[in-house]
């Protein structure tokens, strides 16, 4: 990719309700989380630089296959980023619809075919999915979202991208005085300082050209 700031590029951002953030309630459609953060920056440092988010809440990596065309490919972005995973675990514990690993596995490599087949030499970005432990049953949430955070690194491993580690920065995070809470009030949905976190973390993975 170029290193000229000023050229024109498109960066897009898809995945669930972290994505999403509002963005339909929002006249800019980019939300009110780390995209906007995300694309703050970019107005101050790379004005020639496009943000979408087509974030839509509740979805599981399914879901992001069912719409990948017209809300990912169809848009022939320069960077694509990929956030989802949460729900696959959450409809395990509140509707008993789980997700089983292989299937997560086989829907997000879908994805990434038809991303890298379409656009071989354009980076992709894989957040991975978090949830810090506000209560018990948050935190059984590992039990089910750790093994697809592995199929997540995996791929990330097979096909080359750029992974911002959640995890990572979560885990810092509370060393440095964070509660589970303060990071995310329902364990899953960042508060305000969590989107900065997230978004600082994204610029540092990705925010070069």
């Amino acid at each position: 990719m170029s290193t000229d700031a000023s050229q024109p590029r498109t960066l897009l951002f898809i995945g669930d309700s972290i994505t999403d953030c509002g963005r339909r309630e929002d006249p800019q459609h980019l939300g009110f989380g780390y995209v906007r953060l995300i694309a703050e920056h970019y107005a101050a440092y790379e004005p020639a630089t496009t943000v979408i988010n087509t974030g839509i809440g509740g979805d599981r990596v399914k879901d992001l296959r069912a719409r990948f065309r017209p809300d990912c490919l169809d848009h022939d972005a320069d960077m694509v980023t990929i956030y989802v995973g949460v729900n696959d675990t959450w409809r395990r514990y509140d509707r008993d619809d789980p997700t089983e690993d292989d299937a997560f596995e086989a829907d997000y490599r879908y994805l990434l075919d038809q991303l890298f087949s379409s656009r071989p030499a354009r980076p992709v970005v894989l957040m991975l999915p978090f949830v810090t432990d506000v209560d018990e049953d948050k935190a059984r949430f590992h039990e089910d979202l750790d093994g697809k955070i592995a199929r997540i690194r995996s791929l990330a491993r097979e096909f080359g991208t750029r992974v911002v580690d959640l995890e990572s920065v979560m885990s810092d995070a509370l060393r440095r005085g964070h509660t589970p809470g303060s990071l995310a009030e329902d364990g899953v949905h960042p508060s305000t300082a969590g989107h900065r976190l997230l978004a600082d973390a994204w610029l540092e993975v990705a925010g070069g050209r």
